[in-house]
């Protein structure tokens, strides 16, 4: 029996676009049934949660390498906002990789903007979130990037994700194509997307094959992910989610969101 849980995804502001790679509303009205997983996700968020006492949190929700199996929260509602790649130093002030595997106060981070963010967004509506951060987020972000750096490794990231026409790159292929070492390559996935290439372009195929389990044949989907066998793909999907990609999918859990995650500072 699934959870009851509500998401809608809302179209980005074009103002916030540069930084923001999308939006979507949680909402988990009914108490659980079952326990949520946390797919591994390579993705920083900043997240503003109502629990069902009211009490509000916006917090910044780091990337997480492996899968994470947690008991549900019932009457939570949150607004998700998906950082772009090169986005979390300039309004968290940190690097990605520090807030791997973690979810932190954003007033609890160095950074002039996060603390700014939280003072204004923690006492809106969730449906006044997003008009009020097209409004603000430009202002705090435009004069703290680093646009060249910015465009160098979100090129690598669309090379390393899997897209319907093709699979993705390899990582020497990567530097090599953008005119960096494969230490550099790293340097700048380890601060902008908190994890290495080769791990973030592992997250991006198991989280594929999860997506598009039920539209092809394992083997078929092991080679459209860019994986050298399906042997190669189970070991992978093993790795991250904790089970083989059968077992996983004969007793699936409900995928889940920040709204189910405390913080951890």
């Amino acid at each position: 029996m699934p959870n009851a849980t509500d998401g809608q995804a809302l179209t980005t502001p074009e103002s916030l676009r540069p930084w923001i790679a999308g939006v979507r509303t949680v909402s988990v009205s009914d108490p659980p049934v079952e326990s949520f997983v946390h797919l591994p996700d390579a993705v920083t968020k900043v997240v503003l949660r109502v629990g069902p006492d009211g009490h509000r949190d916006v917090l910044a929700v780091g990337p997480r390498v492996r899968a994470g199996y947690y008991e549900g929260k019932a009457h939570v509602s949150c607004v998700e906002l998906h950082l772009a790649p090169g986005t979390a130093r300039p309004l968290l002030g940190v690097p990605a990789a520090d807030l791997v595997g973690r979810v932190v106060p954003l007033d609890a981070l160095p950074g002039r903007p996060a603390h700014r963010l939280a003072r204004e967004v923690r006492w809106l509506d969730p449906r006044e979130a997003v008009p009020h951060l097209a409004e603000a987020l430009p202002e705090l972000l435009s004069a703290a990037t680093d646009p060249a750096r910015t465009a160098l490794l979100r090129a690598g990231v669309d090379a390393l994700s899997v897209h319907t026409d093709r699979a993705p790159a390899q990582v020497r292929d990567v530097a090599r194509e953008l005119a960096v070492s494969e230490r550099q390559l790293r340097n700048l996935f380890t601060e902008g997307v908190g994890v290495s290439p080769k791990h973030y372009a592992r997250i991006n195929r198991v989280r594929t094959v999860i997506d598009r389990a039920t539209t092809a044949p394992w083997s078929e989907l092991a080679a459209t992910t860019g994986y050298y066998d399906q042997s190669h793909m189970t070991t992978d999907f093993r790795t991250l989610m904790g089970v083989p990609p059968r077992s996983y999918f004969t007793g699936r859990l409900p995928s889940s969101s920040p709204c189910q995650a405390g913080p951890r500072a």
